[in-house]
């Protein structure tokens, strides 16, 4: 799928085949994610594969947008390490890049997704940081549901030439 079609594709699937997803699959999308750029090239990203219906039932009562988990196949779970931080405050934009290209590459596999924010919720960022037993310095960003999407969701043009400003406001 050339990067475009992704791009305008890309959808939040919420409900999914209980057919499973590749292992080269995931391999390929924390490929992705670890092909964005981040600030100094420091690479702060660190990933938790969580595919443990288990834990998914530990999520969903921590997290009340994550219902989809109980369909999901798969989660990644995205962090962020302070300690490997090289420009103080980026860690998010560096990781929301990373999200992003497991987004897209998960669209370009046919693999549906969804976004579930955890920062800045303090109580949520606890929360998985305690299920999943993060160390202190690194911080949770989001979890990624991932399935073989069982709904096909039209592509959404969200283009608004009013919110485009040139050289000045």
């Amino acid at each position: 799928m050339k990067v475009l079609d992704a791009i305008f594709k890309r959808r939040s699937v919420r409900h999914y085949t209980n057919q499973t997803i590749r292992p080269e699959d995931i391999t390929r999308l924390l490929q992705a994610a670890m092909a964005a750029p981040t600030a100094r090239n420091c690479q702060e990203w660190e990933f938790v594969v969580v595919r443990d219906k288990a834990m998914f039932k530990k999520i969903m009562a921590v997290h009340p947008y994550s219902k989809m988990l109980a369909e999901a196949d798969c989660a990644i779970v995205v962090c962020g390490n302070t300690k490997r931080e090289m420009a103080p405050g980026y860690w998010q934009a560096d990781c929301g890049a990373a999200t992003q290209n497991i987004l897209l590459a998960a669209t370009a596999l046919g693999i549906g997704s969804v976004w579930l924010g955890v920062y800045p919720n303090a109580e949520r960022m606890e929360a998985v940081s305690r299920l999943l037993n993060l160390p202190e310095y690194v911080k949770p960003l989001n979890i990624i549901s991932l399935g073989m999407p069982a709904e096909k969701l039209a592509e959404v043009n969200r283009f608004d030439p009013a919110k485009i400003h040139y050289e000045l406001w």
